[in-house]
């Protein structure tokens, strides 16, 4: 059987998250695209409870809930930080583990702090990975869904001013510097500049195959 066509996208966007950083590297993406995003922080739309149970489902819920508040297309990402050697955590709790004031310094001790009590101290035991899960949603219950990610390693001490969250821990696997150290442009730029490194990278560009003219 025959896979169903994928929807386009054009005209107005609306960017469901109040993550500033998020925001710029999504902003970014789509600038290529010529659409024209406006964010869910500029229309002052409330946080939707995140309650799924993975990340594709947690990017559905915020998608779904922008698109029937503004009555437009909306693209959510829902992404996060998952380290093998502490069963997985942060996961889909990687905001929540900065805690509401988005300490993401104190975050990234906890972390450190769990993978000494495990004994995890060699980068093979530090391993990790990134994940982001695109959802775009119409108004008429429409959506489009895409998941990626970037493997790694967890290093201590942070490195980097650059990026957001825990980028400055993060050392992508056969690059020397660590998400926090790069520039946007090798973090997250698409071909033919840049590699589509990041996370969100990788799965923006299964998107914009798909849903993009």
């Amino acid at each position: 059987m025959r896979a169903p066509a994928h929807r386009r996208i054009a005209g107005r966007l609306l960017i469901a998250t109040h993550n500033p950083g998020k925001l710029g590297e999504m902003r970014e993406l789509l600038a290529p695209y010529k659409i024209d995003a406006i964010s869910a922080s500029d229309m002052g739309l409330p946080e939707p409870d995140e309650s799924g149970t993975s990340f594709r489902a947690n990017a559905r819920i915020k998608a779904e809930a922008a698109a029937k508040a503004a009555d437009l297309p909306a693209f959510a990402d829902d992404s996060g930080l998952v380290v093998d050697a502490l069963g997985g955590a942060p996961g889909i709790y990687s905001a929540r583990w900065a805690e509401p004031d988005k300490n993401f310094l104190a975050a990234m001790e906890t972390i450190e702090q769990q993978l000494r009590e495990a004994g995890a101290t060699s980068p093979a035991q530090r391993t990790a990975h990134f994940v982001s899960a695109l959802c775009v949603a119409w108004p008429d219950g429409h959506v489009e869904e895409f998941e990626a990610r970037v493997d790694g390693t967890i290093v201590w001490p942070p490195r980097g001013d650059k990026g957001f969250g825990y980028d400055p821990v993060f050392l992508p696997d056969g690059h020397a510097r660590t998400f926090g150290e790069m520039p946007s442009g090798e973090k997250h730029g698409l071909p033919p500049k840049g590699k589509g490194l990041s996370h969100r990278a990788r799965a923006f560009l299964k998107l914009a195959e798909a849903c993009f003219e």
